[in-house]
């Protein structure tokens, strides 16, 4: 029996499908072949070889390298001839298609089977795509029963034959650089097949949780616009041929990393499961998020208060970065090590000068270079910095209570509470955070850090010495603005809301276009918006959540009406007395 044939014997007998096409017609049988040659794979390996050696020398001609990193005690051909393994990266770039297979078979002379979005089926790139081993997937199905069950018949077989499976969690590029809460569909359709497969023949089914990150992303500028509110860019064949188009450009590295694998545990509840399984996967894939050169760059230039910075404060800065990242367990790229540090940090910025996003003022015989983003370009460039800004909101919080103590705010032990379980709740929109109870352990061993003795509760924060505080602000100083476009764009929707309050309801598209004239005012006013990064799609929706779940605002099937002023006139005046803080803090001298 030929490997098609046998395919399609397998995909058959899945015991779902086996039982629909028992009650149908013999026409169901034709349509649930004609939907597995739609999906299935049909895997060369003379292919592969061929393939491998065009991105031999492509991606050596895009970027500095492509480079893997798994964790000390993982075998990963040991772990694909043993159990029935899934990788379940992040999505950033269509070069991640290309990355992740090409790294792979690199390494270990392993194909992947890549579930790829219908749209990339297109001549030619489909086909080399099918031999390469991507499998396609409809958009939606959901109404299409017997084309749902023929996709869990055909991932069935792969777990069947013990073919290594690929899927994006996110089910698209994320456009901000963070990461998207986890699709649930093929999580659950693996969990449904497995949970099918004899005992005789059943392996272990586990995931391993993998990393992208890219020092410089081609399809930033379409991304960025598309923040602003801008068309969404088709994913098709035709954006991915245009990586092939920048071979006169240089985009740094990419950084893939395995994270430790997850073991899928069944019980009654499948849905629980799913659920529970997609976020170990995803909190693992945050964890294992590493810094590069170019997104600690860009976290240091935007996060610069005056909006150009020296190339010494620049490697100072960024030093004291990764002194915290060592101390608190969290990646960073082998190029910041210490001995590579600044030659690293040399190639990211000459990328970003070549790449036009930076103007360099000065001049170099005079030893004096300072560095600013460019007004139009900040956007692009918080790309980078938000996709690992997750890694340091609690250095974050930690400032904010600082500052709070420092102007008088906070004088209680209660009114540190409220503050960290207020700037939670905000944050919560924007990230997917540790419990309270993990938070609060982290604040307090940051804070022992930094003074150099242990802290073990709240109390003594508030008590803390004014040379402890200060002690604190030097360490952490370096974070107090990593955050500020967030704030700001709250306070933008906040202000919004006050100005539309007045009709009796608004639709959502109404809001959107009063937001955007608002922020555009405010920054050219800069009294207490200041930064061109602070207005985006995805942070308007997220700040219009945590106004209805604070109670200001509801939603009534699509209309829109304030239901509390009271707490919106507070909660802009925090804002603003806040934010006013932060910049004239900075300016006077950024710690």
């Amino acid at each position: 029996m030929n490997e098609k044939k046998k395919m399609i014997k397998t995909v058959l007998s899945y015991p779902k499908l086996a039982e629909r096409l028992e009650e149908k017609s013999l026409s169901n049988k034709a349509e649930a072949i004609k939907y597995l040659n739609e999906i299935a794979a049909d895997l060369s390996m003379s292919t592969m070889h061929m393939f491998k050696r065009f991105l031999d020398n492509t991606l050596s001609a895009l970027y500095d390298g492509v480079n893997l990193s798994t964790p000390s005690d993982m075998d990963f051909k040991e772990l694909v001839k043993t159990k029935n393994v899934v990788l379940v990266p992040n999505h950033q770039s269509h070069a991640d298609y290309l990355a992740l297979n090409y790294i792979v078979f690199s390494n270990f002379k392993i194909p992947l089977y890549v579930a790829g979005g219908i749209n990339l089926n297109i001549f030619p790139i489909g086909k080399l795509f099918r031999k390469s081993g991507c499998f396609f997937i409809r958009r939606s199905f959901s109404s299409n029963i017997l084309y749902k069950l023929v996709l869990e018949g055909y991932l069935y077989y792969l777990l069947i034959e013990g073919l290594p499976i690929e899927f994006f969690f996110e089910g698209g590029r994320s456009r901000t650089g963070r990461l998207l809460p986890p699709k649930y569909g093929l999580y659950q359709m693996l969990l449904e097949a497995h949970k099918c497969i004899p005992e005789d023949v059943k392996r272990e089914l586990i995931f391993v949780p993998t990393s992208i990150i890219h020092e410089y992303v081609p399809e930033q500028k379409s991304l960025a616009k598309e923040l602003k509110g801008g068309k969404k860019t088709k994913e098709n064949s035709k954006e991915l041929l245009k990586l092939f188009k920048l071979i006169s450009k240089q985009f740094g590295n990419i950084h893939l990393s395995f994270g430790k694998p997850v073991t899928a545990h069944l019980t009654d509840d499948i849905k629980r499961d799913t659920q529970n399984l997609a976020f170990d996967c995803f909190r693992e894939v945050g964890r294992q998020m590493k810094l590069t050169p170019t997104s600690l760059l860009c976290m240091l230039l935007l996060d610069e208060p005056s909006g150009a910075i020296g190339w010494e404060k620049i490697l100072d800065r960024g030093k004291q970065i990764i002194d915290f990242c060592e101390k608190f367990n969290i990646p960073y790229s082998k190029s910041l090590t210490e001995a590579k540090f600044t030659e690293s940090m040399e190639r990211a910025i000459d990328i970003l000068i070549s790449n036009n996003k930076v103007n360099v003022i000065g001049r170099s015989s005079l030893g004096h270079l300072f560095y600013s983003i460019k007004h139009d370009s900040r956007m692009e460039l918080l790309y980078f910095k938000n996709s690992i800004i997750h890694h340091f909101l609690v250095p974050w919080i930690i400032n904010t209570a600082w500052i709070n103590i420092f102007n008088g705010s906070i004088k209680t032990v209660a009114d540190l509470k409220r503050l960290f379980l207020q700037e939670r709740s905000q944050l919560k929109h924007e990230f997917y955070l540790p419990t309270v109870k993990e938070f609060l352990y982290l604040t307090l061993k940051v804070i022992s850090d930094c003074i150099g003795r242990e802290v073990n509760d709240l109390e003594e924060c508030v008590n803390l010495s004014h040379q402890e505080l200060y002690q604190i602000a030097t360490k952490l100083g370096v974070f107090s603005r990593c955050c500020s476009f967030i704030l700001e764009g709250y306070y933008n929707t906040a202000i919004t809301l006050k100005k539309i309050g007045e009709v009796n309801s608004f639709d959502y598209e109404a809001f959107q276009k009063l937001a955007k004239s608002t922020f555009e005012s405010e920054l050219k006013i800069g009294r207490v918006i200041k930064h061109n990064e602070s207005f985006s799609v995805p942070l308007l929706k997220s700040s219009m959540k945590y106004f209805e779940h604070q109670g200001v605002v509801k939603n009534n099937q699509g209309q829109y009406e304030i239901i509390d002023f009271d707490i919106l006139d507070s909660t802009i005046e925090s804002f603003d007395k806040d934010l006013k803080f932060r910049h004239s803090f900075n300016i006077k001298g950024f710690i």
